[in-house]
């Protein structure tokens, strides 16, 4: 556990170095306004500072609570969830799979022919699907209808270079990306919607279930194998091609960690240790926070205003959701205290979330040394993008 915990934080130095290092290190003009603006972001690297000894200070901290959430349900803010993988691919499979990817407003539907030990995937295909949104608010039947609908068109479309075991019957693994609890490898409560999805039958219900029964009311024969987030589908897929794999991280617009636990590691599990020794842990390790992490006064007033105040603190500093959003608050501060984009605000930037991630790389490009050089192209940069 040790590696995937120093791997954490040397993920959250990295994190917040790149959001200080939007406009630092420029050399510049000892202007009295340009000496304020470096001053705010002197302060802003300090706080994000992630001095070795540090790090390992984090590290200690997540060993800790993950030990704490594996030895009981709610005992830590990691929720250490047990996933029910014990067998991760080997590449040596083989034969005709099906994936229905669900996790945001579009979904994915994939079938892929893997050749076996020395061949690996042999063909794929996939298709991305939008959800209405009428969907993403109604009845469970009506969205579930519509995503066996798609897979029984997409599954229709097999063509004659995809070959299905003789008497085998089709299976299907459900990445299912919303905070579920696991009871078996193939069912899963629905602890909550997120990411605009709000049908309130839904929650409290076993969604594999429900997947199921549309899929019969389709006519669709297949069997639902296993029901997995994505970053444990994401270590599957690791596993698969390097047999060495034993974690995985998402770093996306949340950001989350699964690996390979030691079955009797694992004292809240009551049932019978599998045969494999091991169990794949979902950390769900954005709601991780210590007294070691590097927060500034942006963090803390990002996390105030957020609709989860004092939840996924881990996730709020290193996940792409929010980078650009801290970068957006520095910037109103040498804005508003050291003119940086001359007598006015640019009214855009005080909105909040205005400024995404993805364009923090596009500023960091800029290397000019003339302040207003600098303050110019950041202000084209906001109207390129807003």
């Amino acid at each position: 556990m040790g590696k995937v915990a120093i791997g954490a934080a040397v993920v959250c130095g990295i994190a917040v170095a790149a959001a200080a290092a939007v406009v630092v290190h420029r050399k510049t003009k000892k202007s009295g306004r340009w000496v304020k603006a470096m001053e705010i972001l002197k302060e802003f690297e300090e706080k994000c500072g992630t001095p070795i000894p540090r790090l390992k200070q984090v590290a200690d901290a997540m060993i800790v609570e993950m030990h704490a959430g594996l030895a009981s349900e709610g005992g830590s803010k990691l929720k250490m969830l047990i996933s029910y993988v014990d067998h991760l691919p080997t590449g040596r499979e083989k034969g005709l799979f099906y994936a229905l990817d669900l996790g945001g407003t579009n979904f994915r539907v994939l079938r892929v022919q893997l050749g076996g030990k020395g061949r690996g995937i042999v063909n794929q295909q996939f298709e991305e699907v939008p959800i209405p949104p009428s969907l993403m608010t109604g009845s469970s039947d009506a969205l579930f209808d519509y995503i066996a609908a798609e897979l029984a068109k997409f599954v229709a479309q097999e063509g004659s270079d995809f070959k299905q075991s003789p008497g085998r019957q089709r299976e299907l693994g459900f990445t299912f990306s919303f905070p579920v609890m696991q009871s078996s490898i193939a069912s899963g409560t629905l602890l909550r919607w997120t990411k605009g999805f709000s049908i309130d039958d839904m929650v409290g219900q076993d969604v594999v279930a429900e997947l199921a029964k549309a899929m019969e009311r389709q006519g669709l024969d297949m069997r639902i194998a296993a029901l997995v987030n994505d970053t444990v589908g994401t270590l599957a897929g690791g596993r698969y091609n390097n047999n060495d794999v034993d974690a995985s991280v998402i770093l996306g617009t949340g950001s989350n960690a699964a690996y390979v636990e030691r079955a009797h590691a694992i004292p809240k599990w009551h049932g019978l240790l599998p045969k494999s020794g091991e169990m794949v842990i979902n950390m769900e390790w954005g709601n991780f926070r210590s007294s070691h992490l590097p927060l500034s006064d942006y963090d803390h007033a990002l996390d105030t205003e957020s609709l989860n105040p004092g939840e996924q603190i881990y996730e709020k500093v290193i996940a792409g959701m929010y980078l650009g959003e801290i970068v957006r608050r520095v910037l109103c501060r040498m804005a508003e205290e050291a003119a940086f984009f001359g007598a006015t605000v640019p009214p855009k930037l005080e909105e909040p979330f205005i400024l995404g991630t993805s364009i923090m790389s596009a500023m960091h490009q800029d290397t000019s040394p003339d302040l207003k050089v600098v303050a110019s192209n950041l202000k084209d940069i906001l109207e390129v993008y807003f």
